[in-house]
């Protein structure tokens, strides 16, 4: 199946993925599935299909999340964004035929992006993979920041940091970086230079949206 009116946003954290979703479907009267849309059907998954997604769910002790090794914490990582993408085509199938365009922060995989959908409706945006490290616990937004007090919580903090940041290491790696940057799909890279406005004119030019 080809997703006609859906606009997909993939890559790295802090590229502004998110942002321009957003932006985007204000602009031009569209939908707009922000980061982690898939969690509207969380509630009702089976932990032995969705074992990546319901780990959180149903996470008695949330300090054993920031406990895991960088191994444990990739594989989690890549089971959740196999176990989101199939949950996202649900929520997609749905939404698609009423007459808008649906602007999407997705975590469906670049394999499945060139079978869904035109190349001209995918982005990616590319942020350097060790903001992701480095300023992890600069946003503000409720997640990250209880995150950040429990490994405070830990016996040993600096340690229990240090082993977290290796986990945020491992899925940025620049490995990764090069496979969306050769994706084959228009790329975007962060530029600080560049206002919000700017980069709305970029991705609208790119999309073919002006």
């Amino acid at each position: 199946m080809k997703f006609k009116d859906v606009y997909f946003f993939n890559g790295t954290a802090f590229a502004g993925k998110s942002t321009m979703v957003k932006l985007l479907a204000e602009k031009h009267g569209g939908i707009a599935c922000e980061e982690n849309y898939h969690n509207a059907l969380q509630e009702g998954l089976n932990k032995e299909e969705f074992p990546g997604l319901t780990y959180t769910r149903d996470l008695e002790d949330w300090h054993d999340f920031v406990r895991r090794t960088p191994d444990e914490y990739e594989a989690w990582i890549d089971r959740t964004a196999k176990e989101c993408e199939k949950l996202e085509l649900l929520i997609l199938k749905d939404l698609v035929g009423q007459g808008k365009p649906i602007f999407v922060d997705t975590n469906i995989s670049i394999e499945t992006l060139h079978e869904i959908s035109d190349r001209d409706h995918v982005m990616i945006m590319l942020a350097d993979p060790m903001i992701s490290v480095t300023r992890f616990f600069e946003r503000p937004d409720r997640e990250k920041q209880f995150l950040y007090r429990l490994l405070l919580e830990e016996k040993d903090p600096e340690a229990a940091m240090e082993n977290f940041r290796q986990c945020l290491a491992r899925i940025n790696s620049p490995e990764r970086y090069d496979r969306f940057l050769n994706s084959g799909f228009r790329v975007i890279k962060r530029d600080d230079s560049r206002t919000v406005e700017e980069t709305l004119a970029l991705v609208e030019k790119e999309l073919g949206l002006q």
